[in-house]
């Protein structure tokens, strides 16, 4: 079994660039708490700006979590932070921030929406090659929506009267 750790050669060779300017980190950091070390000592939390950094590495970049560079804070520390900043609602603070100063400048254009579809689940079993289904065929069986049946052995009594006038045939008086 081979040693596969992380070693000091293993990843990119250049340092990569801040996803976040410093215009935006100064009107977002008050969001990013970040507690001292308490009396009793302990290990200091590392900086909330780098982990930021790391996590919209990783969100940029589309790599795994182990494949952070090793400019940025370990990725366990970085995850962990993501999922404390998305439980305590921060995500939503920082965006909302930053989307009013952008509308605060004009640069939000509210009569245009993007809908991205990538997190969208997919039907299993549909075929790309399908036709849109305004194009299909009409089905060959009836449908709950359909008010004819294609079927001429079925009958278009509805299920309900056909069980009354069964019960009521089969009873002897």
């Amino acid at each position: 079994m081979s040693d596969r750790s992380r070693s000091s050669d293993a990843g990119s060779r250049t340092e990569p660039q801040y996803q976040l300017s410093d215009e935006h980190w100064l009107l977002i950091r008050s969001l990013f708490p970040h507690e001292p070390p308490g009396p009793q000592g302990g290990r200091p939390r590392v900086e909330p700006r780098a982990c930021l950094e790391g996590i919209l590495w990783i969100l940029r970049s589309g790599a795994r979590w182990k494949d952070l560079p090793r400019h940025f804070p370990s990725y366990p520390t970085c995850w962990r932070r993501l999922v404390e900043w998305t439980a305590d609602g921060v995500w939503q603070r920082a965006w909302a921030k930053l989307v009013r100063m952008l509308d605060d400048l004009g640069q939000v254009d509210w009569q245009e929406a993007v809908a991205d579809g990538s997190f969208a689940s997919a039907k299993k079993g549909v075929s790309w090659s399908a036709r849109p289904s305004a194009a299909r065929a009409p089905s060959s069986c009836c449908s709950p929506t359909d008010k004819t049946c294609h079927w001429p052995s079925i009958s278009t009594v509805p299920a309900l009267q056909r069980s009354i006038s069964l019960s009521l045939s089969s009873t002897k008086l």
